[in-house]
């Protein structure tokens, strides 16, 4: 198994720290973040990529540009910024999240905006991590239709899917395009009372026996029909957060994973 690390599992961590950790994992695939822990806006990114150069991790992504499918307003200036910092820090691809307070967004309006967006990651050499929502509000839940929407958008050499397990199961979805996937997140969910549409990023724990996400399942169907990037560990859950050692959770996580598929 190829694994990744996102600060999100560790947030509490300086960046040096979560970077050490990873390593001492036997990771050195990483994401870092603009809002849980903010490192983008926090850090300048000549210091992250320095940190990162340091203790021996790539910067797989930086997590995200929100809502990426309405490009209005200050959207395209955080995105040049985004895109900039993105460069500048040694990372190798933005992650791309929809619109998710319950507007629709046109398809059109979504082919636009990855068209706009094509132009910036492609003269900073970055890769574009197109993420559907499984959340009943979300208005790209499907992988299917960012496919489509990529493909009118020309955006095949440009943009990948983000494949999350937890987002898969929200939206129902069945098939997983390997070929198109850039990255996997993968996160459980163990509440039993709280039915799938209830579902939110609080409950969002590492992968273990009681997972109701069925991520075994999804990772062992990734892996079978030819995805072989990396599984990132983005959990949510303040639970994750707060336990005194990291390292020894998401230890016993990538072991369980190990061991089941």
């Amino acid at each position: 198994m190829r694994f990744a690390l996102n600060h999100i599992a560790a947030p509490k961590q300086s960046l040096s720290d979560f970077f050490e950790m990873s390593k001492a994992l036997g990771i050195t695939e990483v994401e870092i973040r603009n809002d849980l822990p903010d490192v983008v806006g926090t850090m300048a990114p000549s210091e992250v990529k320095a940190t990162a150069e340091a203790a021996g991790v790539t910067i797989v992504s930086i997590n995200a540009l929100y809502p990426f499918n309405v490009w209005s307003d200050d959207l395209p200036a955080r995105a040049e910024a985004m895109a900039d910092y993105a460069q500048a820090a040694g990372a190798k691809a933005l992650v791309m999240c929809p619109l998710n307070d319950g507007t629709p967004v046109a398809f059109d309006d979504l082919v636009a905006a990855l068209k706009a967006m094509k132009p910036i990651l492609d003269v900073r050499e970055l890769t574009g991590l197109v993420e559907p929502l499984g959340f009943p509000i979300s208005s790209l839940r499907k992988k299917s239709t960012a496919i489509e929407a990529i493909k009118a958008a020309d955006g095949e050499g440009t943009y990948k899917l983000m494949h999350d397990t937890f987002h898969h199961h929200l939206a129902s979805e069945t098939e997983v395009f390997p070929d198109w996937t850039g990255l996997v997140h993968i996160s459980g969910v163990t509440d039993p009372h709280v039915g799938v549409d209830d579902m939110l990023d609080d409950h969002r724990v590492l992968v273990g026996a009681d997972d109701r996400l069925e991520n075994i399942a999804q990772i062992k169907t990734l892996r079978a029909l030819g995805y072989d990037g990396p599984f990132s560990f983005e959990p949510f859950a303040a639970e994750v957060h707060d336990v005194p050692d990291s390292y020894a959770a998401v230890s016993a996580s990538i072991d369980y994973v190990n061991r089941s598929v």
